[in-house]
């Protein structure tokens, strides 16, 4: 007897867990390759990675190019062009992978805006627990001043990749409402050429010139980093989790992403020798404690009801 749509295989399960372990060493993975790209370099090697080969066999999506050209840029030059910024400024990759979790509440906050979308109890406490998590990540950043591990720079860019995060959510939930059979895999492939250009003219622009061509001279440990950004946390990653979103609802898949800052954090420290603080792990707690109330208060409520 096949298991129903809604009943979770072992694959699924290993699908589920196998992409909160790439999205949680993600991190590692740019600040890896940080050590010899800038971060607007970085940003065209990802998409460059992420675009090839696929590029050449997969359709490019039915729809407005509109809609590719906003998800294109807010999601790659917006997202990760200010997360790549954070990181080489001031932030560690144990506290990116939480602090860029806040696109959760950012998203719920435009979709409020600008969607008109509901807004639960849950989400509200979640908010305010979200708001006094960053307070705390904001005091640390203030105290540490010209540490390495957080700064205020590399804080407020972070936060902003969050953002952006959450407004290349609401272009595609817009671009998804147009279009009938919306093709994800599609969608991801031909967004990602998108950027490549925007990159390329912001590291004429603002980098350092004698750093132009040093990425020729790059080790092999980069491109093995800007491979694993590209072709497994982008192609392979959002795969297998929409493949899981098309078979399951949306709330019994969404609750393992919880695991990304929690695998996020390990990665750091083991690999590249992150430290937390008193006040960091406060505000890591806060969110996640924020993340767990807008994912299954509801519930909780109802069942009080």
């Amino acid at each position: 007897m096949k298991p129903s749509p809604s009943a979770f295989t072992t694959r699924d399960l290993l699908s589920a867990l196998l992409v909160v372990i790439i999205w949680g060493t993600n991190f590692v993975a740019m600040k890896v390759g940080l050590r010899e790209l800038t971060p607007f370099q970085l940003g065209a090697a990802r998409y460059v990675f992420a675009i090839l080969p696929l590029i050449f066999f997969v359709r490019p999506p039915k729809l407005a190019p509109k809609w590719v050209i906003a998800y294109g840029l807010s999601q790659g030059v917006g997202q990760f062009g200010l997360l790549f910024l954070s990181l080489k400024v001031g932030m560690s990759a144990s506290l990116a992978s939480v602090i860029l979790q806040t696109q959760v509440f950012f998203t719920a906050i435009f979709g409020f805006m600008l969607l008109k979308e509901h807004t639960s109890r849950a989400l509200m406490a979640g908010l305010l627990l979200a708001a006094v998590g960053l307070g705390c990540f904001a005091t640390s950043a203030m105290q540490s001043g010209h540490a390495i591990d957080i700064t205020p720079g590399g804080f407020v860019l972070c936060l902003a990749g969050a953002a952006m995060w959450a407004v290349s959510n609401i272009v595609v939930r817009r671009a998804q409402k147009e279009t009938p059979n919306f093709d994800v895999i599609s969608f991801i492939v031909w967004c990602g050429a998108v950027p490549i250009i925007p990159f390329v003219l912001l590291s004429l622009a603002f980098d350092d010139p004698t750093t132009r061509w040093t990425w020729m001279a790059a080790p092999p440990v980069t491109w093995v980093a800007v491979g694993y950004i590209g072709w497994i946390s982008t192609i392979a990653g959002y795969a297998m989790w929409t493949r899981l979103l098309k078979r399951h609802p949306v709330n019994r898949v969404a609750p393992f992403s919880l695991g990304v800052p929690v695998v996020g954090i390990a990665s750091g420290m083991l690999m590249l020798g992150d430290t937390i603080g008193a006040w960091q792990w406060a505000g890591t707690a806060l969110i996640v404690a924020a993340l767990i109330c807008t994912m299954f208060g509801g519930r909780w409520l109802d069942r009080q009801a």
